[in-house]
């Protein structure tokens, strides 16, 4: 790579597939995204599966789905375990050069070696025993297949500075940094050395990525000098931290980026959200889609310290864009949680039930009720949908909040359906009451806007509206809080209307 090539800007993001796609990463790929295009460059995705007996392709699937949800897209795509013959090549090269030397050293005799050092108050670092081995000596443990590593000499006595874009100057001294492994043997190659490789040869001119490779960042450069490579730019993110300050982990709650998929977060609200976690644009503005972010981002705005994790405000960036999506939409985002909770289920015309819906457009799609048996369209499903709209944080909340539409029956406690002091016989009279009105409504009078009309003035006349309303909608919904009565008693209809009142009456005797 050329100082020319140095000049177009590309970038990697480059995980490993040995576990979830957690937010961290994700914030890392979205970082490097929104950068990229606002420079107009290449984004490159670099799987890094050297480490062949933790990777596992079902992991590599999960980041691909993960990053293609949040709306992450590449330009080219990689995959590290098809490229040892290149690392190979390149590690031949520092051998020949005498950059790199062979070491046999056993676990146990480096183990002691550090003890050694750290007894005589040094700092535990590998002594370098092998370094000045005779070239007889290395021939002699080779041929006698004695396991070895490969270990880069470190310099002594400089300094090793670097200018990162988010926290400006950063130096090491080199006789902190030992001979490091690079290679197990000569067809396992670690990560400090094959990351370098890969950055020169795919001409990545910015490398961002979490705090944490800070301390991989002095080796790499010592690296790039012994190959004669150009340094790419660096910027490091802070960590991300709990609300108690500690490390993001799993005792704070969902890490993964697929678990807050599965509880019902649209992924235009994560990526809103975890843009936020370690940079700021300045202004008041909380609500950014993946185009302003690209407008306003800029690595001098990364934050130096730890971003905190804050799932109040998480929440309240997904009940936001829940609130934007149009309605068919949000149906049909909904739906998959009423199947899970088997409350309804998806039918064909011929009224077979559908096992396999998944790939299916779930607005073509008939439904029954699990309990009820009861036929129902995908416009009534909206209807139910749509009265919770404003009040959905989170898509997986949606069973809970409506399962009373599907049920025969509802179960409550009588004394849910008091209103403040009401008296158990107050309670039979308002029943009574709202029975007797609603049954002389038409059906095809027995609207919101109607209903409203109607009772709203009955309630005004009791002097205390709670009193016929609160009865009402608890007899309807069997729940401390719900969607108004009347949008409720609207998507019921008269019949069930009036046979949810009248046992309401019967559950009031009790």
């Amino acid at each position: 790579m050329t100082d020319k090539q140095l000049n177009k800007v590309r970038v990697r993001f480059a995980p490993s597939p040995t576990g979830h796609l957690h937010i961290g990463t994700a914030r890392t790929a979205l970082f490097n995204y929104i950068f990229i295009k606002s420079q107009n460059g290449k984004f490159i995705l670099r799987i890094e599966d050297t480490d062949l007996e933790r990777s596992d392709v079902k992991w590599e699937k999960e980041i691909i789905e993960g990053l293609k949800w949040l709306g992450i897209e590449w330009d080219e795509f990689y995959r590290q375990s098809e490229r040892f013959n290149i690392y190979k090549k390149y590690l031949e090269k520092l051998l020949d050069e005498d950059k790199v030397y062979y070491c046999f050293c056993t676990k146990e005799e480096i183990e002691a070696q550090k003890q050694e050092q750290t007894s005589i108050g040094k700092p535990a670092m590998y002594s370098g025993k092998c370094r000045s081995l005779s070239k007889q000596k290395i021939s002699e443990n080779l041929k006698n297949g004695q396991p070895f590593t490969i270990r880069f000499k470190t310099p002594p006595d400089i300094k090793i500075v670097f200018q990162d874009l988010a926290r400006k100057k950063i130096e090491f001294d080199s006789n902190l940094i030992s001979d490091f492994i690079i290679s197990k043997g000569l067809d396992n190659p670690l990560y400090n050395f094959v990351v370098v490789i890969d950055d020169y040869e795919m001409e990545i001119s910015h490398i961002i990525r979490g705090e944490d490779h800070i301390s991989n960042t002095p080796k790499q450069i010592l690296l790039q000098e012994a190959l004669g490579f150009p340094t790419p730019k660096y910027a490091h993110l802070p960590l991300i931290l709990g609300e108690d300050r500690s490390k993001l982990s799993k005792r704070h709650g969902a890490t993964a980026v697929y678990e807050y998929k599965k509880m019902g977060y649209l992924p235009e609200a994560l990526t809103n959200f975890i843009a936020f976690l370690g940079w700021n644009p300045g202004t008041e503005r909380e609500i950014y889609n993946i185009n302003s972010l690209i407008k306003e981002f800029s690595l001098d705005k990364i934050q130096k310290g730890g971003a905190i994790f804050n799932i109040k405000r998480l929440n309240f960036l997904n009940s936001f864009y829940i609130r934007q999506k149009p309605l068919n939409k949000l149906t049909e985002l909904c739906i998959p949680y009423l199947i899970d909770a088997q409350l309804i289920v998806p039918k064909s015309d011929e009224g077979q039930i559908i096992a396999d819906w998944g790939h299916l457009p779930l607005e073509m799609l008939g439904y029954m009720a699990m309990e009820t048996k009861e036929k129902l369209s995908f416009n009534y499903l909206k209807q139910i949908i749509g009265i919770y709209q404003e009040r959905l944080r989170i898509l997986s909340e949606i069973p809970e909040l409506c399962d009373y539409f599907f049920k025969e029956k509802l179960e409550y406690d009588r004394g849910l359906l008091k209103w403040k002091d009401m008296s158990d016989s107050e309670i039979a009279e308002v029943l009574d009451k709202l029975e007797n009105i609603l049954s002389k409504i038409s059906t095809e009078n027995f609207n919101k806007e109607n209903l409203e009309k109607i009772l709203i003035a009955e309630a005004e006349a009791v002097g205390d509206r709670g009193k016929l309303l609160w009865p009402l909608r608890v007899a309807l919904c069997g729940k401390k809080a719900s969607a108004g009565p009347f949008e409720i008693a609207e998507i019921l209809g008269k019949e069930k209307t009036l046979t949810r009142i009248i046992e309401a009456k019967r559950i009031a005797k009790k």
